[in-house]
């Protein structure tokens, strides 16, 4: 166990530790100052384990004030030598345990939001990650690999009359004054596949009208 000392914090009533080893809970240590506080194991990819948790916070002190999602695992395998059960252990803590401490966390104050693209916007800055690390992993052996980025493209997806309202609150985002038509998006995957872009690798290559300039 390490104790981390925040001296510039120390008004606030705040004192952190980390466990540098192992899981479970830390040896018990004597704190330099009077704090209130419980110490609680849990696997936080077990939905159970997180919900137990919480409850046992909100029982304590009402409600959720600040969460500070820090589990975390490194199986540090090159991707070609990756387990599938290496891969799903290591998302169910880094991703599937903060989404779920998240979820149940805010569900002690939660403020209703119009668009509800939790899943999708995580699994897409996945892929922008994932792209970034395998050009890196890859270039030493003649491999590139980049993606695309392409803000709302006009399919039939969107077109819906649920989805109207969104529709219409992303174009006024979008400095181009329309969504990305399929068209918008040809020339880029040529370009990528072609020898033009050898010197490109672990590229996110967003082409939004400028939506994200705002």
């Amino acid at each position: 166990q390490k104790m981390v000392q925040c001296s510039k914090l120390r008004p606030a009533g705040v004192a952190a530790s980390t466990l540098t080893s192992g899981l479970g809970l830390p040896p018990r240590s004597k704190p330099r100052t009077r704090i209130k506080s419980i110490a609680l194991a849990a696997d936080v990819s077990k939905p159970k384990d997180v919900q137990r948790i919480v409850d046992t916070i909100v029982a304590r002190w009402g409600t959720v004030h600040i969460a500070c999602n820090n589990a975390g695992i490194n199986m540090n395998s090159a991707s070609e030598d990756t387990s599938l059960e290496e891969w799903d252990k290591t998302f169910n803590v880094n991703l599937r345990g903060l989404f779920l401490c998240c979820q149940v966390s805010v569900k002690c104050c939660t403020v209703p939001h119009p668009q509800k693209q939790l899943a999708y916007n995580a699994s897409k800055a996945g892929v922008v990650k994932l792209t970034q690390t395998l050009g890196t992993e890859w270039i030493d052996r003649g491999v590139k690999v980049n993606c695309i980025s392409p803000g709302v493209v006009d399919t039939p997806l969107i077109r819906s009359k649920e989805l109207r309202p969104l529709v219409r609150r992303w174009l006024e985002d979008i400095p181009a004054g329309r969504l990305a038509r399929a068209t918008d998006l040809q020339a880029a995957v040529v370009y990528l596949a072609s020898e033009a872009s050898d010197y490109m690798t672990g590229h996110n290559l967003v082409i939004e009208g400028g939506q994200s300039l705002w």
